[in-house]
This record gives C-alpha cells, structure tokens and sequence, in this order.
C-alpha cells in the first residue's frame, strides 16, 4: 500500500479532520487542548509542529478514517 501521507500537508490533514469530524469529535478522538479549547486551525498546527507525538496521533487518525471510508474533499477531487 502507498503511503497515505504523501503529498498531504500538515495543515491539509487538520483541515480535513475538522471538517469531517468537527472540533468536539476531534478533540475526544485526539485528546490535546488545541481541539478542545479555542480550537483553530492555526493554533493546533503551532502546537502540533512542536509535539512529535501528538502529530503522528493525528497523522494516524487521518489514515484510519481513510481506512474507514471517510469522504475527505481529495477523493472526489482528483486535482489536489
């Protein structure tokens, strides 16, 4: 299998995380304050490029929710 990841910026993942699940869903699946409190964007790619291991939590529930069947905009979209 291909690596999921490749070609997928952080701030793509995030984004993606968010709009399918939203930020309460995201913050009980990946349990950091950037997606429980004030949640934005910006503020949990800040935190997440400085916490290796928050990232790959993140990282890994992109690719299982890819796994899962998750409809993010890049599967329907074949130009991004």
């Amino acid at each position: 299998m291909s690596d999921p990841l490749h070609g997928k910026t952080l701030k793509f993942i995030v984004t993606e995380l968010q709009q399918n699940y939203g930020w309460e869903k995201l913050g009980q699946s990946v349990k950091i304050n950037c997606f429980n409190k004030d949640p934005s964007v910006n503020s949990s790619l800040k935190f997440l490029r400085k916490t290796p291991w928050a990232r790959e939590q993140v990282e890994q529930l992109y690719i299982r929710s890819l796994q899962n069947g998750a409809s993010f905009s890049w599967k329907s979209n074949k130009s991004n």
